[in-house]
């Protein structure tokens, strides 16, 4: 069995990668600084200490990250800066935490004859796409958010990688993901909200907006069978459902859940802020060619979130 190494790997998707991971046998060396993951997703991973270590640390420590690599054989590069919301005010942050850490983690393999790396991409990089459901091979326009560009360019790197050195890389281009351990995103700002205040809710935009969602356990197959499907170069897939919904679609979701109705006011447009792209949704034939399907619908998704939040307050309290 091949070790694994997962950055990002107390955050939403990693912790619920690792668990997979373990559940089927492999070693994994988690890799976290916990700047916005949480330990306490890991609390089974860690309960098993033959097969799971927990390595606390930045990707931006270059010495740290090759030697925590050392012996593994496989890396999931999924650490990132996910606010795309505020890139804007902060415009180094996805520079550093996104291009120059996935800069460190190809070194940090390189140094360790690691030659398999799997990263978690984004649909934003289509920026406003002009093809719905929109290809792996659609053009890419102007990137609308740093955060965007800053995946595109990791993805670059890995690919130059693949070319040069040899390596074997995977980019997951993900929609927006849902389930257990969520944390960050609308789904969440607003169960925060109605519970505290449940008559009233603030949207950012026209409530319009038209995005893919999909359930983390769904990601996580689809993540997986890719893994096992690798070959030589560098690879591109979609991973996404085969529907979208709006923000107001999530807003009846999410107030049945609760058993709220709130008034709603918008801050209008056709858009929440700067880089947020009004209609995101991808065409996932290539990773549905290799025998994956989403089991949740997205509504089935919310739900589920939903009733997690409900039942972890001290996650809504974070």
């Amino acid at each position: 069995m091949p070790r694994h190494f997962v950055t990002g790997a107390a955050g939403f998707v990693g912790s619920t990668l690792v668990d997979r991971l373990l559940a089927h046998g492999h070693e994994v060396v988690g890799y976290d600084n916990l700047s916005s993951g949480r330990e306490a997703f890991l609390e089974g991973a860690l309960s098993n200490t033959a097969s799971f270590r927990l390595e606390h640390a930045d990707t931006l420590d270059a010495c740290a990250l090759t030697a925590a690599m050392r012996g593994s054989d496989v890396v999931w590069h999924l650490q990132a800066n996910a606010d795309v919301r505020h890139g804007l005010a902060n415009p180094r942050k996805d520079l550093e935490q996104n291009t120059l850490a996935t800069s460190n983690v190809l070194e940090a393999m390189r140094r360790n004859g690691v030659k398999d790396i799997l990263f978690a991409s984004s649909g934003s990089v289509y920026g406003e796409a002009m093809v719905f459901p929109t290809p792996e091979d659609a053009p890419f326009p102007v990137q609308t958010s740093l955060y965007g560009a800053s995946k595109l360019a990791g993805e670059a790197l890995i690919s130059a990688y693949c070319e040069g050195y040899g390596f074997r890389g995977v980019a997951f281009r993900f929609v927006s993901m849902l389930g257990e351990r969520y944390t960050h995103g609308h789904v969440y700002d607003f169960v925060r909200h109605l519970s505290k205040d449940p008559g009233t809710l603030r949207v950012l935009g026209d409530g319009r907006q038209r995005k893919g969602y999909l359930y983390v356990g769904d990601s996580v197959e689809a993540m997986l069978l890719a893994w096992s499907k690798m070959q030589k170069g560098f690879a591109v897939y979609n991973i996404g459902g085969e529907e979208y919904s709006t923000v107001l679609d999530s807003i009846a979701w999410i107030s049945a859940v609760m058993g709220v109705s709130p008034e709603l006011t918008f801050t209008g447009g056709d858009r929440g802020w700067a880089g947020d792209n009004p209609f995101i949704f991808l065409d996932a034939a290539r990773i549905m060619a290799l025998g994956w399907r989403p089991t949740l619908t997205i509504k089935e998704a919310v739900g589920r979130t939903v009733s997690w939040l409900l039942e972890n307050p001290k996650v809504l309290e974070a």
